[in-house]
């Protein structure tokens, strides 16, 4: 079926499957991005661990995810939607087990490191297979649907991450991706259409992929051991290294015949400046979920299934208020929700060092990500939109897998950093007083980025080109963006 019109009609058996494991396959994904915070103290204190090595626990996903994702896609489109996705739940189901029974520190943050290889092949087959096999009166209500479902998992994954930590232990944090991937599996392979990418042609871009994520690696290493190593070779060997290596990427790719990350691109000066605001929005926004759950359950005295559930009022405003918000933008244009959603995000991450010990809910908490869930619901889905009307339509699947890496980079050099910038030390977590003034610091400095993000927005966000030359713009197909990680992987509905 690669080559052919798609035919799977929502309201049958078929259509109900491919929606059913794209949904669990990509809810496994988006899960892990976010639950793990959870489990953070849980797993330091059982793995008697340092704060960095709670920082690779994190990163080490993400740095795979962010350095392979767009590789993931194009084997999609080449090899089969289909086969690659199969492929990535496997892997990940099969790291997951790894990182379940990982016996020390050191083999959790490779297994992490192996699910985010797990996390780039399945993560963008998902959506682009309810895009190929879909008939296209049907596409827009299962990607709808795709949507909706992956927002409601997105809600109680942090809720269930934390009934997992308190119950049987976090190791289950891992473990409850296999009997997910063991319904997926046998699912897609019997009902699902393989479909690829008519014309996909040309080398992959192996040698792009690993400099880039080699630089993202070293530069990472370096600001996590910082704290403890200070300006030593350990420390300055790394960090030069990953700039040269950056270099080296930025050469590479400006040279192939068909990169993996275009450098003409970024001529786009709409497409470069949303893609700088996504740096910082995001580089905040997992700065903050990062520390947030540890400052609940360390600082706060919170159990760890008290401080995921208190996370849930930002996903659950983003999956009810999100869709109004893109049709608002739409009409008003990005400049406005661009400029105002980041502020609003800062003063909501402001308001969250109200959360310190003897902390309460409703008026300690609360209003902070009340506030927060309502500066996203402002700004995730005009950010999607403008990066898809910024370029020609053949290139919006390119645009959103670029702005989707750029916001996981920014968290994973974020997460690196942002312990180093507020001070904290490789025992910080042990000790809530020592930790809750160094979270207080990052909470400012979380709230600077977001402010710089504002800045720049109004100062280069205007009309999209799409609008400006009364040409039809590629518009999103994601109605719900509950997503905190990142923004969602989305060709748009061209």
């Amino acid at each position: 079926m690669s080559d052919l019109l798609p035919a799977v009609r929502l309201g049958t058996r078929v259509g109900r499957a491919v929606v059913l494991t794209t949904v669990l396959g990509s809810g496994m994904a988006m899960l892990d991005s976010t639950v793990v915070n959870v489990a953070l103290p849980h797993i330091g204190r059982d793995l008697h661990a340092s704060l960095a090595v709670l920082q690779w626990t994190v990163n080490a996903y993400m740095l795979t995810l962010a350095g392979l994702i767009l590789l993931g896609g194009a084997l999609g489109d080449r090899f089969g939607r289909r086969r690659v996705f199969v492929v990535g739940v496997v892997w990940f189901a099969l790291a997951s087990l790894l990182c379940g029974i990982a016996p020390d520190a050191g083999v959790l943050i490779a297994a992490r490191a192996l699910q985010g290889i797990g996390g780039a092949l399945l993560t963008p087959g998902s959506l682009a297979l309810i895009q190929a096999v879909f008939h296209e009166d049907d596409r827009a209500a299962a990607v709808g649907a795709w949507s909706g479902l992956g927002g409601v998992a997105a809600a109680v994954g942090p809720f269930v991450g934390g009934w997992l930590v308190d119950g049987p232990g976090w190791r289950w944090v891992f473990l409850i991706n296999l009997p997910v991937a063991a319904v997926c599996v046998p699912v897609a392979l019997r009902y699902v259409p393989e479909t690829r990418a008519p014309g996909a042609r040309g080398r992959f871009d192996v040698l792009g992929a690993v400099l880039g994520a080699l630089a993202l690696g070293a530069v990472t290493y370096a600001l996590i051991a910082a704290p403890e190593k200070g300006a030593s070779p350990q420390v300055v060997v790394p960090a030069v290294g990953g700039l040269l290596l950056a270099a080296a990427f930025v050469y590479v790719e400006s040279r192939r015949a068909d990169p993996m990350l275009p450098p003409g691109i970024f001529s786009v000066r709409m497409f470069s400046a949303v893609n700088g605001v996504t740096v910082f929005v995001y580089a905040a926004f997992s700065g903050f979920f990062f520390l947030a759950v540890l400052q609940l359950q360390v600082v706060a005295g919170w159990s760890a299934l008290a401080a995921g559930t208190a996370l849930l009022p930002t996903t659950v405003l983003m999956l009810l208020l999100s869709a109004r918000s893109g049709k608002v933008a739409q009409d008003i244009g990005p400049r406005i929700p661009l400029t105002v959603g980041p502020l609003l995000c800062a003063a909501g991450m402001l308001l969250m060092t109200r959360a310190g010990a003897g902390a309460v809910y409703w008026r300690d908490v609360l209003p902070a990500l009340v506030v927060l869930g309502l500066g996203m619901v402002v700004l995730v889905a005009p950010l999607t939109s403008t990066v898809l009307a910024s370029v020609d339509v053949a290139r919006a699947g390119l645009a959103s897998g670029i702005n989707n890496a750029a916001a996981r980079a920014a968290g994973l050099i974020a997460v690196a950093a942002l312990p180093l910038a507020a001070g904290m030390g490789a025992d910080t977590y042990r000790d809530p007083a020592a930790f809750s003034g160094a979270f207080e610091t990052a909470m400012v400095l979380c709230a600077g980025s977001l402010v710089l993000a504002a800045v720049l927005a109004w100062a280069t966000v205007r009309v999209p080109p799409a609008v400006a030359e009364e040409r039809a713009p590629c518009h999103p197909e994601c109605t719900y963006h509950c997503g905190v990680a990142s923004p969602p992987l989305d060709p748009g509905d061209v």
